[in-house]
């Protein structure tokens, strides 16, 4: 078959290094029994992952020319492909069991990715996944990082996650324009943040949309219940508070809003 052509507005650039591709299927650490690869491409990831024993492999790609080029190369397991789209599919009727997600991610859609697997939470223990290095930097950032934000607490509320390395643009066909690297989430202990979680979404959104401000005035929309702890805190920036900090203040917020 004709070679996958990595196409603009999927956001495709296909990785060419085995070594590095190796390296991230090596990243995987925990034991799983299902796994699914997003936007497998032309397949360098995959005959890597396809060798991992007992394991119920899946890979799902919106493009059109993947799923048959790789059904064309590796016939054995052609119905392991899926077309569709990773956002809009209902996971849960993919694996009755939980599922670790492995992928060169498209990065115009890197964090949507990392948002659904938040929605599939109890099902996924382990991510591990290419995105562009700024990005992936604020994943991993801690509290009191210039590139923490939302996307830093909501992941960490529930993800314990370690930047692993950075890769070089020349190891791409098309090479970005930008360097790339490679993070691993694993699920943490948290069954339940202790506060209402919608609300916590918002007063997260909220604090970081005025990350310049304090709290006290970034938070102004929301009405607080008093209390000296909680003053203390609203004396500070969103990006100097760790995700049990923005719990303590959303349980303190007098009402739903």
């Amino acid at each position: 078959m004709e070679p996958v052509r990595a196409k603009k507005h999927l956001g495709q650039h296909f990785l060419k290094d085995e070594n590095i591709a190796r390296k991230i299927v090596d990243s995987l650490s925990l034991p799983c029994d299902a796994l699914l690869e997003i936007g497998p491409g032309t397949g360098v990831l995959t005959k890597y992952l396809l060798q991992i024993p007992a394991t119920k492999f899946l890979a799902i790609d919106v493009d059109r020319e993947s799923v048959p080029y790789l059904k064309s190369a590796f016939p054995e397991k052609a119905g392991c492909f899926l077309e569709g789209d990773f956002l809009r599919m209902p996971l849960d009727s993919l694996f009755d069991s939980p599922f670790s997600v492995i992928g060169n991610f498209p990065y115009n859609i890197s964090t949507q990715i990392l948002f659904r697997v938040l929605d599939y939470r109890n099902q996924i223990p382990e991510v591990v996944g290419m995105f562009q290095k700024e990005v992936a930097e604020r994943i991993a950032a801690p509290p009191g990082s210039k590139t923490y934000g939302i996307i830093s607490v909501l992941l960490q509320a529930w993800y314990d996650i370690e930047y692993l390395f950075t890769v070089s643009e020349h190891v791409f066909q098309p090479p970005p324009k930008v360097k790339s690297a490679v993070i691993r989430l694993k699920r943490n202990k948290v069954n339940s943040l202790g506060c209402d979680e919608k609300l916590f979404i918002n007063v997260v959104k909220t604090a970081f949309n005025q990350r310049r401000k304090t709290l006290k005035n970034g938070l102004k929309s929301f009405k607080f219940i008093p209390g000296e702890a909680l003053e203390q805190m609203l004396t500070r920036r969103a990006e100097q508070l760790s995700v049990a900090e923005f719990v303590f203040i959303t349980n303190q917020v007098e009402g739903l809003k």
